[in-house]
C-alpha cells in the first residue's frame, strides 16, 4: 500500500505538505495541491483517519445532532455548520433524533422524553470520538441539561442553553418583530393586530416583546385585545382571521408565513386582498411567501448564518478560547406587495 512518504517523494514535496493538502489546509499553492492530488487519485491512497486521530488525540470530526431534519429550519443550519467544517478540514456525522416525527408536538416540555433520545445520541458521538457537537433544536426553547459527562465541547443552535458550559446561538426574534411592526407603523398603521403562535412558546413571547417595543417607540398604546394566540399553521390563521379583522385592525402581523397563508385564504374567500384592503406581514420567508398573491412581506431568518456562527463558536472552544454564552443572529425583512400605505 502506498504511503504518504512515497507520495511526497514522487511529488518532490515534504510529507507535511502532503498532510496539509489531504486535511484541507489552505496554506498550499494550487499547482502543488493539484500535483499531489493527481498522485493521490492515481495511487488510490486513503488517509487513515482513525490512526491520525489517535496520534493527534483528535479525529477532525464534528457531530451534528438535529432534533428533526424535517423541520424547515434545520437543513440550512446544517449547511452552515458543514460549510465551516469544510473550510477548516473537519468531517461531519449527522444524527436525526426525529422528535416531531416520533411524537408530533407532545415532547416540547417533556425533558424525560427528550433525554431518552438525546443522551444515547451524545453517547454514540462520544464512542466515535467526535471533537465537538453542534446540537440543532427544532424550535426556540430552554434546554436545561445537555449531557456533559462525556466532556465533549458543544454548542446549541436555535435553542437557549441553561448550562453555562454550553453556549447558544439563536435568532433575534424580538428585534426582528420590532423592525417589521415599525415598517407597518411607518406606513401609517396604528391599529395593528397579531396572529401569534402558542402563548407559552419562546418565539411568540419574544416577538410580542418586539411588537410592544415598536408600539412604544411610536407612542401607540399596547392593546392585548389585538393579540390572538392561534398556533403556527395555516389552519390556525384561517380559523382566527374573522376574529382579528372584526377588531378593526388595518394591518396584521402574522408570526409565521403559514399563519399568513390562512389569513390570505380567508381574505380571498371574502373578496378582500392583502396589500389592498388590509396590510399583512409574515415571518420565516418560507418559499411559499413569494408565491402568495400579492407577495408577502416577511422576515428572513439567517439559518445558514446561525449554523456558521455556532460552528465558529465551537472552533473557538476547541482552541481553548472564551466564547459568549448567548449570540443572537439578526434577521432581514423581505419587502413585497402585502403592505399598503394607510391613507
Amino acid at each position: 500500500m502506498v504511503t504518504i512518504k512515497e507520495i511526497a517523494k514522487e511529488c518532490g514535496v515534504s510529507t507535511a505538505t502532503v498532510s496539509n493538502i489531504l486535511n484541507g489546509k489552505k496554506n498550499v499553492g494550487e499547482e502543488t495541491r493539484a500535483r499531489v492530488m493527481a498522485v493521490v487519485e492515481r495511487t488510490g491512497y486513503k488517509l487513515n483517519y482513525i490512526a491520525q486521530g489517535l496520534r493527534k488525540q483528535k479525529t477532525q470530526t464534528i457531530g451534528i445532532i438535529a432534533e428533526d431534519i424535517g423541520q424547515f429550519t434545520t437543513p440550512e443550519m446544517i449547511e452552515g455548520v458543514m460549510e465551516v467544517c469544510e473550510e477548516n478540514g473537519y468531517r461531519t456525522i449527522v444524527q436525526n433524533l426525529r422528535f416531531y416525527s416520533r411524537w408530533n408536538d407532545i415532547w416540547f416540555d417533556n425533558e424525560t422524553m427528550c433525554n431518552s433520545v438525546m443522551e444515547p445520541a451524545v453517547r454514540e458521538m462520544a464512542s466515535i470520538r467526535v471533537d465537538g457537537i453542534i446540537y440543532i433544536a427544532g424550535h426556540a426553547r430552554n434546554i436545561s441539561r445537555f449531557p456533559s459527562e462525556y466532556n465533549i465541547p458543544s454548542v446549541l443552535a436555535y435553542a437557549y442553553s441553561q448550562d453555562k458550559k454550553v453556549p447558544s446561538v439563536v435568532i433575534d426574534d424580538e428585534d426582528a418583530a420590532r423592525v417589521v411592526v415599525k415598517y407597518l407603523i411607518d406606513h401609517g398603521h396604528r391599529k395593528i393586530g397579531v396572529l401569534a403562535g402558542e402563548q407559552d412558546n419562546l418565539h411568540a413571547q419574544l416577538r410580542i416583546l418586539g411588537y410592544q417595543k415598536a408600539l412604544y417607540d411610536a407612542g401607540i398604546l399596547y392593546d392585548p385585545e389585538l393579540v390572538i394566540y392561534a398556533g403556527w399553521g395555516k389552519e390556525f390563521g384561517y380559523r382566527e382571521s374573522a376574529k382579528i379583522l372584526e377588531k378593526g385592525v388595518t394591518a396584521v402581523f402574522c408570526m409565521s408565513d403559514q399563519i399568513a397563508g390562512g389569513l390570505y385564504q380567508y381574505l380571498f374567500e371574502h373578496n378582500m386582498q392583502a396589500g389592498k384592503d388590509i396590510s399583512v406581514v409574515g415571518f420565516d420567508n418560507q418559499v411559499i411567501s413569494d408565491y402568495f398573491m400579492p407577495g408577502l412581506t416577511t422576515t428572513k431568518i439567517d439559518l445558514i448564518g446561525i449554523g456558521r456562527t455556532a460552528m465558529n463558536m465551537l472552533l473557538d472552544k476547541l482552541d481553548g478560547k472564551e466564547t459568549e454564552q448567548l449570540v443572537r443572529v439578526p434577521c432581514k425583512m423581505i419587502k413585497r406587495q402585502s403592505v399598503m400605505v394607510k391613507r
